[in-house]
């Protein structure tokens, strides 16, 4: 007897589960021909797929460069299929007014969101070590209330494209230069885009971990200890862990520590991001609603204050329809969320633990 696509996907997941954390430890991100054999093995019969949906399955596979062989082309239809549902049912509600913001099936949309956290989510909240010297603690002033309805430091220069972090668990390389890259703008008023590699690569005296995962706070010690972080043009990016290849000559910019904000607090969030820059900060994004997020103001009822997993840039904060919400750059490329970027929820318990661990450098 065949599985119904739902229970299929779950039984794929569990086998994915366990294979992808061997791959994992084994410092790879791709899956291996080994999982689609256990699979073949593991499932005698076909799934049961919706033939109707050949077309566009085609054309979702063409616009998104995706290529399979024949025995991982049944375990991704079936988990784009699911997906396609629940894309479908949230944005019949979201268009009824039940939800403040719709999904779309993006490049992530074959995945299922345990191997989706595994790959992507590489920030680690269990590598937090001693206390630096070089930590300090932000001035939050209580005095200070005429902070403006609405920051975007996209408008003032201080933020660069966005970047794509690939199938590498590099996030928090990625949320570090942001802010650095905005506090050096801020300094000389020059935006100058720096290496995640350099930090992938060479951070691991700090605790990072490279495409295993790190912590965007040890990544502004190394730069500061290393005295400076190449240029993304020097040390390009290559979405996997190599040795390290810093060159003092191509150095583009440097700090002086870092500055962490106080946990939990949203409303010294709101002034370090009005007044500072662009501030790094981790998150809960282990949900689907996340994964494949699209665009409004994402509300996520399951959230965790602590759980937190990604590390990404607050670049700004407003108001949508009269939700409060943070303007956060991701690092999952242009086509992921509103080109790149997503509003999350503001001002409403520290919905996925935005302001549970946000820092940014000293420079």
């Amino acid at each position: 007897m065949c599985l119904h696509i739902d229970d299929g996907v779950s039984h794929i997941s569990l086998l994915i589960k366990s294979h992808f954390f061997y791959s994992l430890t084994k410092k790879t991100k791709m899956q291996s021909i080994s999982i689609l054999a256990v699979l073949a093995v593991a499932f005698s019969c076909t799934l049961a797929l919706d033939v109707t949906l050949n077309q566009h399955w085609k054309l979702w596979k063409e616009a998104n460069n995706k290529r399979y062989n024949d025995a991982e082309e049944h375990v991704r239809r079936a988990t784009w299929e699911g997906n396609l549902k629940t894309v479908q049912q949230h944005n019949l509600q979201a268009d009824l007014g039940v939800h403040t913001y719709w999904l779309g099936m993006n490049k992530y949309a074959d995945m299922t969101i345990s191997e989706f956290v595994k790959v992507m989510n590489g920030y680690n909240a269990t590598m937090k070590g001693q206390r630096s010297q070089d930590r300090h603690t932000f001035a939050f002033n209580p005095s200070l209330t005429d902070l403006p309805d609405t920051v975007d430091w996209r408008d003032k220069g201080y933020v660069t494209g966005v970047k794509d972090q690939g199938q590498c668990g590099s996030c928090w390389a990625f949320s570090s230069t942001g802010s650095l890259e905005g506090q050096h703008f801020k300094a000389t008023g020059k935006l100058v885009s720096l290496s995640e590699q350099n930090l992938v690569d060479c951070s691991g005296k700090q605790g990072n971990m490279g495409c295993n995962g790190g912590l965007m706070d040890q990544a502004f010690e190394y730069i500061k200890e290393n005295m400076g972080i190449d240029t993304e043009d020097s040390y390009p990016y290559k979405a996997v862990d190599d040795s390290c290849h810093f060159d003092a000559k191509n150095v583009g910019a440097t700090d002086t520590g870092f500055t962490d904000i106080t946990s939990k607090d949203e409303s010294a969030l709101q002034q370090a991001v009005a007044t500072v820059g662009p501030i790094s900060v981790a998150i809960d994004a282990g949900h689907t609603s996340f994964q494949l997020y699209k665009h409004g103001v994402y509300n996520e009822i399951l959230c965790s204050q602590t759980r937190l997993d990604h590390g990404v840039l607050a670049v700004g904060y407003g108001a949508d329809s009269g939700k409060d919400y943070w303007l956060v750059k991701n690092s999952w490329g242009e086509g992921w969320g509103d080109q790149g970027y997503i509003k999350m929820t503001r001002n409403k318990r520290n919905q996925c633990g935005i302001a549970t661990a946000a820092s940014y450098p000293l420079v």
